[in-house]
């Protein structure tokens, strides 16, 4: 018997309905439009009249109450914001960020595989995420490829933080949640009390499908799926591939060890092994965000900025390589741009005299932003040595969040005094001599 058409609500709460993206299994999922934030996001439509006893509609409640917590508590780039949630009798629904593209389930078979470079970059922005999550209290307990979005070969969205745990919060857990294949040991002999690293075995699983083509741990049954999860280790990736060097099965083999006394500690542990083999040959000829994204951590320029705000100035800026001699900066020349030198040293010079040698996590050429309208540039600035310049433009930064435009401001603060001090130093010499 063929199911009757469903009808497409007009509304959903104050949100018009476009169309139809898709339906499960008690939910619809709709595109619709906020008129008061001028954007479009998806709706996640719950009816829990569809649910066959009521054991499964209290899960689905409690799963829906979940992800409505955490309404505007994770704010990350690679996290799919949530904007609103209601629950009624008979249902309810939640808005989310809508992300044009599809899963990670169109890489994870052998003829549509990612190249490794780019694999190497999601699961870096996945840890980066996930890490970003457990620091404010939530852990996700359902990483698989079905809930990480994916555009433009590695930019990702993780998503469904339905079955999160709150690790500072008060709502009731649901046990045994998360799909079967990609549970940690903890969660696949029904430990209640788990944490980060549950999430870390779950991306562990979810890197080895993406490399190779299949799962780690897979049966017949679910019951024999289990078994293997607790007590049989997986061959290693490059047994499947021979362009998989061993440092990646070594990462791999860590991120699925049975003990989480075994497993990495930490999110950092894990980012710092993927940082280490970030000089893997890119797909593209792009500095990669992985590589862009530790530099940054470790220049003194950005020392007041969280994650957050890190992922905003990687969106916000455009980065290049320039050889040695490169002129970057003309004396008089106009311009509403500025610089941080990721890499190298560049010469400052007045006329043709050398007034300095600036290196890594350097400023210049700030004037265009913090004076308006821009005045010339007071200085030429050229390549001492093959140099990596991160490059912003003020009505960009304008544009961006109010952290993000303190968190420079600060770094600005700094560096003026800083160079205030210095003057003050040479002026004294200068009066004492």
């Amino acid at each position: 018997m063929n199911d009757i058409p469903q009808k497409i609500p007009k509304k959903i709460g104050h949100y018009e309905i476009i169309k139809e993206l898709g339906q499960g299994t008690s939910s619809r999922v709709f595109l619709g439009h906020d008129h008061f934030l001028k954007i479009q996001v998806a709706i996640k439509l719950i009816d829990f009249k569809k649910t066959t006893d009521t054991f499964n509609t209290d899960v689905i409640i409690k799963l829906l109450l979940t992800e409505a917590s955490l309404v505007g508590k994770l704010n990350h780039p690679h996290i799919v914001t949530i904007y609103d949630a209601a629950i009624e009798d008979n249902g309810g629904y939640i808005a989310m960020e809508y992300i044009t593209g599809g899963t990670l389930e169109q890489h994870i078979t052998a003829d549509t595989l990612l190249p490794i470079a780019n694999v190497i970059e999601i699961i870096f922005k996945c840890c980066n995420a996930l890490d970003y999550a457990y620091r404010n209290g939530v852990i996700h307990r359902d990483i698989k490829p079905a809930n990480i979005l994916i555009s433009d070969h590695s930019e990702i969205k993780i998503s469904d933080f339905g079955a999160a745990q709150l690790a500072k919060g008060d709502v009731t857990q649901i046990n045994h949640i998360g799909s079967p294949s990609y549970m940690s040991p903890e969660q696949a002999s029904g430990q209640s009390l788990l944490n980060h690293q549950t999430d870390i075995f779950s991306l562990g699983v979810v890197m080895y499908q993406l490399l190779c083509g299949k799962l780690p741990f897979k049966s017949s049954s679910i019951a024999a799926t289990l078994y293997q999860i607790i007590h049989i280790n997986p061959p290693p990736p490059s047994s499947f591939r021979t362009d998989i060097p061993s440092t990646l099965d070594n990462i791999i083999e860590k991120a699925l060890q049975k003990k989480p006394s075994d497993r990495y500690q930490n999110w950092e542990a894990f980012i710092n092994d993927l940082t280490a083999i970030g000089n893997f040959p890119m797909a593209k000829k792009d500095i990669a965000d992985s590589e862009k994204f530790s530099l940054l951590r470790q220049l003194d320029f950005f020392t007041d900025f969280g994650d957050v705000e890190l992922w905003e100035v990687l969106r916000l800026s455009r980065w290049s390589k320039l050889p040695t001699r490169a002129e970057i900066l003309t004396e008089g020349d106009g311009g509403d741009n500025f610089f941080i030198l990721a890499t190298g040293q560049v010469e400052v010079l007045k006329g043709k005299k050398l007034l300095g040698v600036l290196g890594e996590g350097a400023c210049f050429g700030e004037m265009a932003y913090l004076s308006r309208p821009a005045t010339p540039r007071s200085a030429t600035v050229r390549a001492k040595e093959e140099v990596t310049l991160i490059e912003i433009q003020a009505r960009k930064l304008d544009q961006s969040s109010e952290n993000c435009q303190l968190a420079f401001n600060k770094s600005f603060l700094r560096i003026m005094a800083f160079r205030v001090a210095n003057i003050n130093t040479l002026f004294s010499r200068e009066y004492l001599s």
